[in-house]
């Protein structure tokens, strides 16, 4: 029971709050780490924005599958929220929140596939997801997030596959899943997360530009209206299972890089 009490005394910080950060969130916090707090940009760009804590940022609060999570503006709201048992989100893109809490772990789920700060002498145990770090030059473990075999692998030497940049499959569709951007501009949406869709079909306008479907499904992920894009920015996932209830819950995919960063976790503090 000691044990678990200072398991759940530790701090960790992630950095990111989208999607795959969001379920590593849920899982840690379901296993009892309540001490949680979430780094964010100024304006995310997250697809899968019902699954996503980031969306604090701009609606103040935000549940994803039971956990509560709001938008803190300082060091202050960080521990206030901690003592209401809900998961902090922050804006502060280049970490100096670890100065002042000295976090146990962090993990780096921003998915930039590149290295924006991340150092492995931040924390007891820093561990990050996806292509762009080493272990143990950059954090202590690096998890693979590439589907397929090696999906949620922990590495403790090494680094994860590099970004092919295509997809990966759901029900036999990779790329073709994926909207993006077709033009620069603001992107007016004309579906929303949780519609079905057939192939063809606008999900929104850039500049006069549709951005159509290639094939049917339900919207499982679509950008903020009224966002700025580039072209060829990722704006939208259409699912091509159509079961509406996926939009509002975690990924496969998300529970089992959440499940490897949880036990990567204990590897270190449960020793």
């Amino acid at each position: 029971m000691s044990q678990l009490k200072r398991l759940s005394d530790l701090t960790v910080i992630i950095r990111g709050a989208g999607d795959l950060a969001t379920a590593c969130a849920c899982r840690l916090y379901r296993a009892g780490f309540k001490r949680i707090l979430m780094l964010e940009i100024p304006h995310p760009m997250a697809i899968r924005r019902l699954v996503s804590f980031c969306e604090a940022i701009y609606e103040g609060n935000w549940t994803v599958e039971g956990i509560s999570a709001k938008h803190a503006h300082n060091i202050h709201e960080v521990l206030y929220a901690w003592d209401d048992f809900i998961v902090p989100v922050i804006i502060d893109p280049s970490n100096t929140s670890k100065s002042f809490l000295q976090p146990d772990i962090i993990v780096d789920a921003i998915l930039a596939k590149k290295n924006l700060g991340t150092s492995a002498n931040d924390a007891s145990l820093v561990i990050a997801l996806g292509p762009g770090f080493t272990a143990p030059s950059d954090c202590h473990y690096v998890i693979e997030t590439q589907r397929g075999h090696n999906l949620g692998k922990i590495l403790d030497h090494g680094a994860a596959g590099a970004d092919t940049g295509i997809p990966g499959e759901i029900a036999g569709h990779g790329a073709t899943r994926v909207i993006r951007a077709p033009s620069d501009g603001v992107f007016k949406a004309h579906k929303s997360i949780c519609d079905l869709v057939v192939e063809g079909d606008s999900l929104g306008v850039v500049s006069g530009v549709h951005a159509k479907t290639e094939l049917s499904g339900v919207v499982r992920g679509l950008i903020r209206d009224q966002s700025e894009v580039i072209k060829g920015l990722k704006i939208a996932d259409v699912d091509p299972r159509g079961h509406v209830e996926y939009c509002g819950t975690i990924s496969d995919k998300g529970f089992a890089i959440a499940g490897s960063v949880l036990e990567a976790v204990l590897r270190r503090f449960n020793s």
